[in-house]
């Protein structure tokens, strides 16, 4: 049975992925912190170990040919590079150490598309396009480049893949993450939108895309995983028809974000934290768009309608609220 090592299975993408590993036949040893964080199904294939990021799990490596790493730091609200180098780079390269000695074939890095250079409809971004501002200045965006960079350098025994995920909607959000996307909208009366638009996937096609990388990938590669490239009010548009809703749509002018992210600066330079900067806010106001033209010719992955990701989600949030009643 092939044996695959995963991080982050707590979180929206690796409750996915372990999901597909275990229908795949993969037996699957995951990282937890407190084996009770994880709110999955029980598996006999599955084997839960707790520890950190920064645990001695070479032992749990043996015989392992796939690690997938997928734990990360993503709040926005922390205050200094070194919150996320710490995690984003300083544990993926202890991670990648303990594999490279425990002799796995395969180490695969989930990243973020924020790495490389979005584009316009027109021409959109992909693998070949340098990172961009606002996400050169994004303490999140620049670990995980970091990251990409060190494992590209070290890749001649054990190989490397990157895959760079754009924004994921889809089931098993049990935080939620990025799901909160969702509760902007859903059961409003009045929805405010910046002008600015961002390619979205659903998380399962993520998912298959990282079971496909594992077979498939090609050494020193990365991958883009997405679909649809919207803008905000139209993603708004197809959650409102999902929902089967007519809220009252507002557009955000880009001066009150830029307001708004002037004033999360200055927080900031008092310690204070806060989901508002200025690199933030410019993200919601330019055309976040990428390319899944290397994904689909080289990993075969066929994409599902954006819809599809919103109602997964919208049904999943829904069970939870019953689930809790």
């Amino acid at each position: 049975m092939r044996k695959a090592f995963v991080t982050g299975i707590t979180g929206l993408l690796g409750a996915n992925v372990v999901l597909k590993l275990l229908q795949d036949g993969y037996f699957v040893i995951a990282l937890v912190r407190k084996k009770i964080g994880y709110l999955g199904e029980e598996n006999k294939n599955l084997m839960l170990v707790e520890g950190d990021l920064f645990s001695d799990v070479s032992g749990y490596l043996t015989d392992v040919e796939y690690v997938i790493h997928i734990a990360a730091e993503t709040r926005q609200n922390l205050l200094s590079y070194a919150d996320y180098k710490k995690i984003n780079y300083d544990a993926a390269i202890h991670l990648f150490s303990q594999s490279v000695a425990a002799n796995v074939k395969r180490f695969l890095f989930v990243s973020t598309a924020n790495t490389l250079g979005f584009g316009s409809l027109r021409n959109l971004g992909s693998e070949n396009v340098r990172q961009k501002y606002p996400f050169t200045h994004s303490f999140y965006a620049k670990s995980k480049l970091k990251a990409e960079n060190f494992l590209l350098k070290n890749n001649k025994t054990t190989e490397v893949i990157i895959l760079n995920p754009t924004f994921m909607i889809g089931a098993y959000d049990f935080k939620p993450s990025s799901g909160k996307i969702i509760f902007w909208v859903w059961k409003k009366k009045l929805v405010f939108y910046p002008k600015g638009g961002k390619s979205f996937v659903h998380v399962e096609d993520v998912s298959n895309g990282i079971l496909k990388a594992l077979q498939t990938g090609k050494n020193g590669e990365k991958y883009i995983l997405t679909n649809e490239n919207l803008k905000y009010r139209d993603f708004f548009k197809k959650v409102n028809k999902v929902a089967n809703q007519k809220p009252l749509m507002i557009p955000i002018p880009d001066f009150l974000l830029a307001i708004l992210g002037f004033s999360g600066d200055l927080l900031r330079s008092f310690k204070i934290k806060t989901n508002l900067s200025s690199v933030n806010m410019k993200a919601l106001q330019i055309d976040n768009f990428y390319s899944n033209k290397k994904s689909i010719a080289e990993l075969k992955i066929e994409y599902q309608p954006i819809e599809k990701a919103i109602e997964d989600a919208i049904c999943f949030f829904e069970k939870q609220n019953q689930a809790e009643k």
